[in-house]
């Protein structure tokens, strides 16, 4: 006899289509390559700049992009909530409602990004003073500041756009758009800065014009794309804000919730600072570590979002299942293989990023903090993929502020330890972090599928 399925999903369900780790494989890929750029492209500006005679001009590009990373990430809830929402339209078969998105938040996106640059001036003012670098390095930094800050429409529209197309599992679209991204930036840091030796200023102008590149790259693929579309384009929507309801629902929390992250890896930078240079420095080092095996598990977790959020807009729950089991069986084999790297070659990884005897030594003290690592951090990648999919953001905001809560009572309480007492607090954030992110998880599965259960035989007839 074949599988007769009984379990309670969207009339219509194919039980022969089931998401595989091959399924999950084929989407995250082209993330995963395109989040290996991201590092490649400060490798170039870093190698670009740190060449030339005075070192004013490295620390000025340090400061500047310092202070951009955590201005535009900020509103990476364009990105992630566009996702979310666009593959729930895209399980609904609602190609009106995925074009609407789109505009949508490439509407918001215009918005703060005009925002951000009326409002530059007390922004990079103050963001500045916050990172309190050498006065030569800070003159130079709010002048690469004040350049680059005219890239933040092109910055934050490319967000939505990534994002809609992720959401449609369009996965390559969003590598050739990065790839742009960082390929004309890198080419034209040697041509600004080598060429025509405009020092910090021409890595500004280098980004604000691959910006811009991506930006009309990006538009030129979406009109393509809407091609292949159903559905229109309803204008009226554009401009009435109640139509705007269920994004800003979703994007307000996770405004909330990556205030909360970059508190969180703030507040860790900042007490090492405490403990010294050379301290500073090898938890830097470290703090690579957590960057390496992200790279992977963000392809999952992005994975993740487009399968379940089409899940949830179909209202399958096989499918749902599907998507979590095997995005988490690949997110763990990557978690267990990074474990293992870093306990057998965590010394020759420290000695590629590092030269100096004193971080290296250092940074091998507390390499069993960093080994520990990815076993508690898995959770919290994955299941972050599974709530942007299933837009219900506020168990990321609540579960961020929760794991703050018990972070800073445990670093108050291990400050006797000094550096030890402060991984353990960071880590013991991240364990908090993914344990509470997964009582939500269960709670809601929970939830759907006991709401499936009610409604399916009524379904059924």
């Amino acid at each position: 006899m074949g599988r007769t399925d009984t379990s309670p999903s969207k009339p219509g369900h194919d039980p022969a289509r089931r998401y595989t780790t091959r399924h999950i494989w084929k989407l995250a890929w082209p993330i995963i390559l395109s989040n290996i750029t991201v590092p490649l492209l400060g490798l170039v500006d870093t190698a670009v700049v740190g060449h030339l005679p005075d070192s004013r001009y490295l620390a000025a590009v340090t400061l500047g992009a310092t202070l951009f990373s955590f201005l535009y990430w900020g509103f990476g809830f364009l990105r992630m909530g566009t996702t979310g929402l666009t593959s729930q339209a895209v399980g609904r078969e609602d190609d009106s409602g995925v074009r609407l998105l789109l505009a949508q938040s490439l509407v918001m996106a215009a918005v703060i990004g005009l925002a951000l640059i009326v409002l530059s001036k007390p922004l990079i003012d103050f963001g500045l003073w916050l990172l309190d670098g050498s006065e030569a390095a800070m003159s130079l930094a709010a002048s690469y500041a004040h350049i680059r800050i005219f890239s933040a429409p092109a910055v934050l529209a490319n967000y939505a756009i990534l994002g809609w197309f992720i959401g449609q599992q369009k996965t390559r679209i969003t590598l050739a758009i990065l790839l742009l991204t960082n390929g004309v930036n890198i080419l034209l840091d040697l041509l600004f800065v080598v060429g025509f030796g405009l020092a910090s200023d021409g890595v500004a102008w280098a980004s604000l014009i691959a910006d811009y590149s991506a930006l009309a790259f990006g538009l030129w693929r979406v009109a393509v794309h809407c091609r292949q579309l159903g559905g229109s384009l309803s204008r009226q929507a554009l401009w009435v804000w109640q139509h705007y309801s269920a994004l800003i629902r979703v994007n307000q929390h996770l405004f909330v919730r990556t205030l909360g992250l970059l508190f969180a890896q703030a507040f860790f930078t900042a007490q090492a600072a405490n403990f010294g240079d050379t301290v500073l420095a090898a938890n830097a080092v470290l703090l690579q570590f957590i960057m390496l095996t992200s790279f992977a598990l963000d392809g999952f977790a992005n994975a993740a979002e487009a399968l379940i959020g089409r899940s949830v807009g179909r209202r399958d729950w096989n499918d749902f299942g599907d998507a979590v089991r095997a995005a988490g069986r690949l997110s763990l084999l990557v978690a267990g293989a990074s474990m293992l790297l870093f306990a057998i070659a965590g010394d020759g990884l420290i000695s590629l990023l590092t030269d100096l005897p004193a971080v290296r030594a250092t940074a091998a003290d507390y390499l069993p903090w960093m080994i520990a690592m990815p076993a508690l951090a898995v959770w919290s990648y994955l299941l972050d993929g599974v709530f942007i999919g299933a837009t219900e953001t506020r168990a990321m905001r609540d579960t961020i502020w929760l794991a703050i809560a018990v972070y800073l009572p445990a670093w108050w309480l291990t400050q006797g330890y000094g550096n030890h007492g402060l991984w353990f607090a960071f880590l013991f954030f991240t364990l908090v972090r993914s344990a509470s992110l997964g009582a939500c998880y269960l709670r809601y599965r929970r939830t759907r599928w006991c709401q499936s259960a009610e409604i399916a035989p009524e379904s059924r007839r």
